[in-house]
């Protein structure tokens, strides 16, 4: 197998990982839920190598990205769905329909007269849309009512907090943050609860009510939820540095460390932080 800038050459690379047999049994055990977050992953991983301005991780993560959509499409046709020339025949066709003014005959002059044309066109799809869904017998659509205009394509932290604003517009919210932390505390006792009783999706699902409140508690003190983690994302990493780092000098391994020690040097680096501060 040879390597090409054809597209066709990556998906026949995909069929041969997917074929019984003689592919690769990783990728045929894969379906497309468990792929699901690699897709998601690779996604973020685009975004990074933009925000780094990294044009060689960019291009790479762009393949590995390109991969994701080749992979969902040939598991789609070996269910005989649709392929990935059907993908690509999809999105060419919108981008046609929705921009007249550019491919075929349209009045849409100005930016304002596209916005209105861009509209009218994504109605229509819409319409079209809602009668695929019917024929397939799918009946709830999330992208329905007064939440529909909350996209569920997005990071769960920042769909809670957009669903919790849009509620919050028709008065469907808490009137202070005390109340929440004690809805917080419900949500750990259930919780705890969940887990004495061992029933795993029980557990899930009170995790799930107990991160919502702590969405919103994070709204109601104006604390963006998203970058919240972030930055304590970014601490564990700097903290956790320091421990292996401290271990290196040390002559000693991570693998080898007690949790007492790592813990001793997780302090160690939290009051460094603290004289810093």
């Amino acid at each position: 197998m040879e390597t090409s800038k054809d597209i066709s050459r990556l998906i026949e690379i995909m069929a041969a990982l997917r074929t019984p047999v003689t592919g690769c049994p990783w990728d045929l055990e894969q379906n497309f839920s468990t792929i699901k977050p690699y897709t998601i992953e690779e996604a973020y991983e685009v975004a990074d190598a933009i925000e780094r301005n990294d044009m060689d991780d960019l291009c790479e993560e762009l393949g590995d990205l390109l991969l994701q959509v080749v992979f969902h499409a040939r598991m789609a046709e070996e269910a005989g769905e649709f392929s990935f020339g059907d993908v690509v025949q999809a999105i060419t066709k919108k981008m046609i329909r929705r921009h007249p003014h550019v491919f075929a005959v349209s009045d849409a002059a100005t930016p304002d007269a596209v916005k209105v044309q861009w509209d009218d066109i994504k109605t229509e799809e819409k319409r079209e849309r809602a009668e695929r869904r019917a024929h397939r017998g799918i009946t709830e659509d999330f992208k329905l009512g007064y939440l529909g205009s909350v996209h569920r394509a997005q990071p769960a932290l920042t769909e809670a907090l957009k669903l919790q604003q849009r509620a919050a517009k028709v008065g469907f919210d808490w009137s202070a943050a005390e109340p929440i932390l004690d809805k917080i505390e419900e949500e750990i006792g259930e919780l705890r609860e969940a887990l004495r009783n061992g029933n795993q999706d029980k557990v899930t699902d009170e995790l799930g009510d107990l991160i919502f409140a702590l969405v919103n508690i994070g709204r109601h003190v104006k604390a963006d939820p998203e970058e919240a983690l972030r930055g304590t994302n970014t601490k564990f990493r700097r903290r956790f540095n320091y421990i292996e780092t401290s271990l290196q000098q040390s002559n000693e391994t991570l693998e080898a460390a007690t949790l007492e020690r790592m813990e001793e040097l997780w302090q160690a680096a939290k009051a460094i932080e603290r004289q810093i501060g």
